[in-house]
C-alpha cells in the first residue's frame, strides 16, 4: 500500500529539496500557525526582515532554514533520538526554552483530550530505532516516523516541525521524495491529526493522507 512513490538518487532528492526549499519552509510555517505569505517567507530566508512580522515568527522561519541545512549536511547519519534532539536544538535555539531536551512533565494539546505520556529516554530511543527496523519500504518507515513524533510530543514545542523534519531526513536519504502539507490541505490534516490523537485506530487514515502529500519527481506510481 505504501510502496516507494518516487525513485530518485539521494543527490537528486537533495537537489529537489533545495530547489523547492522556500516553498517547504512556507508550508511548514503555515502548519505551525505562522501567518506568513510565500513572498514574505522568501524574503526572510534571504536574510531580510519583513515589516509587520514578530521577531519570533521571523526567527522560526530562519530556524527552519537552519534545520534544513543541518539535515542536508547530516543526511547519512543514523536517525536516533540524539540525532532528533540535535535537530530540535537547531530548529528551536532562538524561540524554544530547553531546545533539544525531552519534556519532563505533562502537556496538553489544544483541541484534544489526548495527554501524551512523559517520554522515558531509554524507551524512546528503543522505539525510534524500532521505527526503522523491519522489512517495510523506506517511504512507509518515514510516514511512521512522522506519526510517531507527532503523537508522542517529546518536546514542549515544535513537535509537528520536528516530526516533519525527521520524516524528510529518512525520505531524502533513500531518494523517496519530500513530505509537505499544502495550505489547501491544512484543515483536513488537522482534522485527521486530532482524530489520531483521540483514537489510535484513526492512524491509518492520517497515514494514507500523508502518503498523498509526498512530493518529488520520477513518480513510480504513474509509470
Amino acid at each position: 500500500m505504501y510502496e516507494k512513490k518516487f525513485s530518485m538518487t539521494q543527490e537528486e532528492n537533495i537537489f529537489w529539496a533545495k530547489r523547492n526549499l522556500v516553498d517547504y519552509i512556507w508550508k511548514s510555517a503555515n502548519l505551525e500557525g505562522i501567518a506568513v505569505t510565500f513572498p514574505e517567507t522568501q524574503t526572510i530566508v534571504e536574510g531580510v526582515s519583513v515589516q509587520g512580522k514578530s521577531i519570533d515568527d521571523i526567527n522560526n522561519i530562519v530556524q527552519m532554514k537552519c534545520g534544513w541545512q543541518r539535515l542536508f549536511e547530516t543526511v547519512n547519519e543514523e536517525l536516533t533520538l540524539e540525532y532528533v534532539k540535535g535537530l530540535h536544538r537547531e530548529l528551536g535555539k532562538m524561540t524554544v526554552i530547553n531546545a533539544g531536551a525531552l519534556r519532563l512533565d505533562e502537556v496538553r494539546i489544544a483541541g484534544s483530550s489526548y495527554i501524551p505520556p512523559v517520554p522515558d529516554e531509554a524507551q524512546t530511543e528503543k522505539e525510534v530505532r524500532g521505527l526503522l527496523s523491519g522489512d517495510k519500504e523506506w517511504t512507509e518507515k518515514a510516514l511512521d516516523v512522522m506519526l510517531y513524533f507527532t503523537k508522542r510530543q517529546l518536546f514542549y514545542d515544535g513537535n509537528k516541525r520536528i516530526a516533519m523534519m525527521a520524516a524528510n531526513k529518512v525520505l531524502i536519504e533513500h531518494g523517496c521524495g519530500i513530505l509537505t502539507v499544502g495550505q489547501e490541505n491544512l484543515q483536513e490534516f488537522f482534522t485527521l491529526l486530532v482524530g489520531y490523537y483521540e483514537r489510535e485506530e484513526e492512524r491509518e487514515r492520517l497515514k494514507k493522507f500523508l502518503y498523498g502529500c509526498l512530493d518529488g519527481f520520477k513518480n513510480l506510481t504513474n509509470m
